[in-house]
């Protein structure tokens, strides 16, 4: 099956973070704390899948208070940190939505990502994951992690499913209940 007819069954979009949604640095306060750096395109981009009607997930390894307060603004509903078997967690997501694996799109990096990746209906790799994601994805990246693959991904799904006219609609009636 070719990657357009994948995107045009896809009903949420997951994604992990470090490598992802971010470009894999961190900065490391003396208390622990880390900072991440989040692309506003990325952002921007998880905005227009909530508004084509798409949900959003985060399911990543380590665990942040930066992460809930971006998957807080985002109004990303699905949150898990701290997840070694990413496989597992996918499953409890596709019970609570109501979901098979083929109505879901996941985008990620590293080997940790692989079980995840090689199960959902559509997989992508960010320009920079390692060799074994890139292997098993469906759709690769032109961007690396935290410079806009995410955003990218996003287009691609809602484009295959011709949703580009919903999100025009959308925002231009964000614009103008503002006024």
């Amino acid at each position: 099956m070719k990657e357009k007819e994948r995107a045009e069954k896809i009903k949420m979009i997951l994604m992990d973070v470090d490598g992802t949604l971010t470009d894999g640095s961190l900065i490391i306060f003396p208390d622990g704390e880390e900072l991440k750096s989040y692309n506003v395109k990325d952002g921007l981009g998880i905005f227009l899948a909530h508004l084509a009607g798409m949900k959003t997930g985060i399911i990543t390894g380590k665990t942040s208070k930066s992460l809930e307060k971006r998957a807080e603004k985002l109004k990303i509903k699905e949150l898990y940190q701290g997840i070694l078997d990413k496989k597992k967690v996918l499953h409890e997501i596709l019970d609570k939505n109501s979901l098979d694996l083929q109505d879901v799109a996941y985008i990620g990096d590293d080997l940790g990502d692989l079980e995840v990746i090689k199960s959902v209906g559509l997989a992508a790799a960010v320009a920079d994951a390692h060799s074994e994601i890139k292997k098993h994805s469906h759709f690769i990246c032109s961007n690396p992690g935290g410079k806009g693959a995410v955003r990218e991904f996003i287009e691609f799904i809602l484009k295959a499913q011709d949703k580009w006219h919903v999100i025009e609609k959308n925002i231009n009636n964000l614009m103008h209940t503002k006024d």
